[in-house]
């Protein structure tokens, strides 16, 4: 007799990002901007004092401190996780148990589900009639679901489209026995936010993450803003030292250049509407780009007739696209990047 695989394992499917090299990767909602030199040699500089015999900060207080500081906020709402990924798992793992309900939205990030399948919680999939969200018929569908958790990124990852300030809390106060989850990686490119309504609410916790506005995705640096109670509990159930203290020291500094990061925001937001005005104008004679959807994240959502047969001869030209049928999402990238995957898509389409 063999050893059998538990039953959650025995369909898992891993998410399947990209691999392989390509001149242009547009596929990732990546920052197309990198350190320049003097941030670098403050970014090395502190690597360089790390003590690296020791463990790192079980709390990360320094880096949680810089975090709440550069977003107006108190440090003890705050908790750092390897990512945002890692929080995320966390926080199903440790708020649902076995048999209890996640709502989750479709289209939303993938990786909400794989999750909750891996706690052996039942996942119950909001399916959208549109590319924006219907913030009161979500909320029917989770209360008739009896919704332990509901989580979902706003701005949206992929329709790149956000839901108001007042929708949002809508849920939050609307399911006073849920713990609502927002997954705001993308906010910094919009307007909306309830970082700041964290700490009024006992159900509510707020995602943010470095790997987009900030840059910073090599680093796997994420936050998780809740009320003090809530906050207490995911440090509590977290691993004792989930965020290595070279990244620890790198997010400190990145955190203190506050008019660094804003200009980079400031930047990927030209980006981003540089690129949509080009496949806007593309769309008005290319007739299989059907749609081109006003963004409100670092990333462009289009639809067009064959998205698959348009990844793949991107990918063929060394260009990464994400294929997301009838979708495509397109980061943006630097202007010659944008330049560049235009152009391949006026020689592509017909």
């Amino acid at each position: 007799m063999s050893y059998t695989l538990p039953q959650k394992l025995q369909k898992l499917v891993p998410y399947a990002p990209l691999t392989g090299e390509y001149s242009i990767r547009l596929d990732a909602n990546e920052s197309f901007l990198s350190p320049p030199e003097w941030l670098l040699d403050k970014l090395i500089q502190a690597v360089r004092q790390v003590a690296f015999n020791r463990y790192p900060d079980p709390y990360c207080v320094a880096l949680c401190e810089r975090f709440a500081a550069f977003f107006g906020i108190a440090p003890s709402l705050v908790v750092a996780g390897n990512g945002s990924d890692e929080l995320i798992g966390l926080i199903v793992a440790s708020f649902l148990q076995p048999g209890e309900t996640m709502v989750t939205v479709k289209p939303d990030f993938s990786m909400y589900a794989f999750y909750a399948q891996m706690a052996g919680a039942q996942v119950a999939v909001f399916e959208k009639t549109a590319l924006a969200l219907d913030a009161k018929s979500l909320l029917v569908f989770a209360k008739e679901r009896s919704a332990r958790l509901l989580i979902l990124s706003n701005p949206c990852n992929p329709t790149s489209l956000v839901a108001s300030q007042r929708e949002i809390l809508q849920l939050v106060e609307g399911l006073p026995d849920c713990l609502v989850v927002i997954d705001e990686a993308y906010m910094d490119f919009s307007e909306g936010s309830i970082l700041q309504k964290a700490a009024d609410y006992s159900n509510l916790i707020v995602l943010k993450t470095c790997s987009k506005a900030f840059g910073m995705a090599a680093i796997r640096l994420g936050f998780a803003v809740a009320h003090p109670t809530l906050a207490i509990a995911l440090k509590a159930a977290k691993s004792p030292y989930n965020v290595n203290s070279m990244t620890q020291a790198v997010g400190c500094v990145l955190l203190e250049q506050r008019q660094y990061l804003l200009d980079c925001i400031e930047q990927l937001k030209a980006s981003r509407d540089q690129l949509c005005k080009r496949l806007q104008a593309l769309a008005e004679h290319k007739t299989d780009l059907l749609e081109v959807v006003q963004t409100c994240a670092n990333f462009v959502f289009v639809q067009v007739q064959s998205p698959e047969e348009v990844c793949t001869k991107a990918a063929e030209r060394g260009v990464a696209l994400r294929c997301m049928p009838p979708f495509l999402r397109i980061s943006a990238g630097s202007p010659a990047e944008n330049q560049a995957v235009c152009q391949l898509l006026e020689e592509i389409l017909n």
